[in-house]
């Protein structure tokens, strides 16, 4: 669907892409937390909310018709590099179950805090729908 861009020679990386070339309807999900549809936190373990931060993406890309395959890009925030490393395992398994595997390009860093206090990641997607008229190679 999308055209993952791997330099020759570079070694393949696990679990995100160097980088994807898309043509079509741009989707541009903003920062997603870990709290359901009503704005209420229902857990405060690390993997619960990135599970339901991977949801609310796949929501918010359902209102434009758009599915998990289609993301190109996402930037993850996390307020503990450590945290964050420590549940790689249970990550990959919410990841793979809410979005499956397709690995796009992606970043991730770790800041000082997130404006909603409770949360412990914060996830920015953008996805492209392909236009029906073109095709990939």
């Amino acid at each position: 669907m999308h055209e993952i861009l791997q330099p020759e020679g570079w070694a393949k990386p696990v679990g995100y892409a160097n980088g994807v070339a898309a043509q079509g309807r741009l989707i541009f999900v903003g920062g997603q937390v870990g709290w359901n549809g009503q704005c209420q936190f229902e857990t405060d373990d690390f993997v619960g909310q990135v599970r339901q931060t991977l949801e609310n993406i796949v929501a918010v890309l359902a209102e434009a018709g758009a599915e998990p395959q289609h993301i190109t890009s996402m930037t993850w925030y996390f307020t503990d590099k450590a945290e964050y490393l420590a549940n790689l395992r249970g990550i990959g398994e919410a990841y793979r179950e809410v979005i499956g595997r397709h690995f796009p390009a992606m970043a991730a860093m770790q800041v000082v805090a997130l404006v909603e206090d409770r949360a412990k990641v914060e996830i920015q997607a953008t996805a492209v729908i392909p236009d029906e008229r073109v095709r990939p190679d």
